[in-house]
C-alpha cells in the first residue's frame, strides 16, 4: 500500500534484530552489532566492481582496515582497534557510496554518515567525534587498503592507484588476505574480530 501524501515519509530501517532505526535521528539503543555485521558483509566496496566468486565486502574491508592500522602500531589501544573496525559502520544502513559520487551528492549524505557514525560510537562507549590523531590514522589505514583493493581487485594499475590513495610505505600486500569472502563467513570473521577487541577492553 502506497503512503497516503499526508503521511510523512518512513524514516527509519527494520533490522533483522528487530529493532527499527531512525536514519535522520538514530538512537544508539537501536544499534546492534549483529546488525552491523550482517549488513557490512552484504555491502559490496567498489560498487561489487572486482574480481572473484564474491563481492568484497565492507565488511572485509574494515577487518582489513584494523588489521593494517595494528601491524602499524602493535599497541595500538583496544578503543583505537574499535574505532577502526567500526570505520564505515553507517554503511550497513546507508550502504557503500564510491567517493565520486559522494562528491556530487554533497553535504547531505556526509550529515547522515555523521549521525549514524556518532551514534555507533556512543553505542560502543566510544568518543562520539574520533581524535584528529585517530581520524589521521585510520585515513591512512583506509588509504592503504583502498591501494591493494584496487590494485589486487579493482583492476587499477599501480600508478593510477598510487595517484588516487598514495602508494604505501614499509607495508605489502602479500601480508594481508584479499580474496573475497563469502558473506556469511566475513559477517563471522567480523562479529570474532569485534568480540576480541571488545574482551581487550574490559
Amino acid at each position: 500500500m502506497s503512503r497516503r501524501a499526508s503521511e510523512p515519509a518512513r524514516a527509519w530501517q527494520r533490522m533483522l534484530s528487530g529493532r527499527r532505526l531512525d536514519l535522520l535521528d538514530p538512537s544508539p539503543l537501536d544499534i546492534e552489532i549483529a546488525d552491523i555485521a550482517h549488513g557490512l558483509a552484504r555491502v559490496a566496496r567498489w560498487n561489487g566492481q572486482t574480481r572473484g566468486d564474491h563481492a568484497f565486502s565492507v565488511a572485509q574491508h574494515s577487518l582489513l582496515v584494523e588489521e593494517i592500522m595494528t601491524r602499524l602500531q602493535p599497541a595500538l589501544s583496544p578503543d583505537w582497534r574499535l574505532a577502526g573496525l567500526l570505520h564505515d559502520a553507517p554503511e550497513y544502513v546507508i550502504g557503500d557510496m564510491i567517493s565520486p559520487f559522494k562528491a556530487v551528492v554533497g553535504g547531505g549524505y556526509k550529515s547522515v554518515e555523521a549521525r549514524l557514525q556518532g551514534a555507533i560510537h556512543l553505542r560502543f562507549s566510544l568518543p562520539v567525534e574520533r581524535p584528529k590523531a585517530l581520524t589521521a590514522f585510520i585515513k591512512r589505514a583506509d588509504a592503504i587498503a583502498a591501494f591493494w583493493e584496487a590494485t589486487r581487485l579493482a583492476g587499477f594499475a599501480d600508478a593510477e592507484a598510487a595517484r588516487f590513495f598514495g602508494r604505501p610505505r614499509g607495508i605489502s600486500g602479500d601480508a594481508f588476505p584479499l580474496e573475497p569472502m563469502p558473506a556469511i563467513a566475513v559477517q563471522k570473521a567480523f562479529l570474532e574480530r569485534f568480540g576480541q577487541i571488545d574482551e581487550l577492553r574490559r
